[in-house]
């Protein structure tokens, strides 16, 4: 049995799951070591903000990366894990978010509001969780049962606008500092991803409309 095929079956396996699991919860853990251990810096608020934002958006694009790394590799059992990265990448996010409104704001509502509706980059980003929240809920076998399949598919192709608004609250963040070098690295990645995806839609269009 080569490599391959002895990787796709780990991945098909009953503990593979678990093991994922335990992998997203791994960045989440080491935040909070450091924090327990007073190793986040000089402003520790603001460096939970920006890993868990960080870390939202790196989860979001493994998300996004399945699809071709498992045509590209041949590894169709890496589909198996696709969900469980989508919804880290939304509590990541929801984390993000709750960092941002206690440790920014002290979970003061009308400073949350008002600091939403003032800085364009805090609106995008919320409006970004908030498409994620469907996403989230609707990852599991009862929800796509219910939903059925082809208006299930339709509600997570969303992933895509979660993206770019992802990209564009990054980007307007660092604009303002002038920092756009690590901005620049993500939305790479993110054209490639979006461009595989579109040459992939177009090759299976074709036959269709040749008939």
């Amino acid at each position: 049995m080569d490599v391959r095929a002895s990787l796709n079956q780990a991945l098909l396996k009953p503990w593979a799951k678990p093991l994922v699991w335990l992998l997203c919860a791994l960045p989440l853990a080491w935040l909070f070591a450091r924090a327990a251990t007073d190793q986040l810096g000089a402003n520790p608020a603001e460096a939970l903000i920006h890993a868990t934002g960080l870390w939202t958006i790196r989860w979001l694009w493994l998300t996004l990366a399945i699809s071709p790394l498992r045509d590209a590799f041949g590894l169709p059992g890496l589909l198996r894990h696709r969900r469980a990265l989508g919804v880290t990448a939304f509590i990541y996010g929801l984390l993000h978010f709750l960092a941002y409104a206690w440790l920014d704001k002290g979970l003061v509502l009308d400073d949350i509001v008002r600091d939403v509706l003032k800085r364009n980059f805090i609106l995008v980003g919320l409006l970004a969780l908030i498409l994620m929240t469907p996403l989230a809920l609707t990852s599991f076998n009862r929800a796509i049962k219910a939903l059925g399949g082809k208006r299930w598919q339709a509600l997570h192709r969303l992933v895509y606008a979660v993206a770019l608004l992802g990209l564009l609250h990054f980007y307007w963040k660092k604009a303002a500092k002038n920092d756009l070098a690590e901005v620049l690295v993500y939305a790479g990645i993110l054209a490639v991803l979006l461009v595989w995806r579109f040459r992939r839609r177009s090759r299976a269009a074709r036959p269709l409309q040749a008939r």
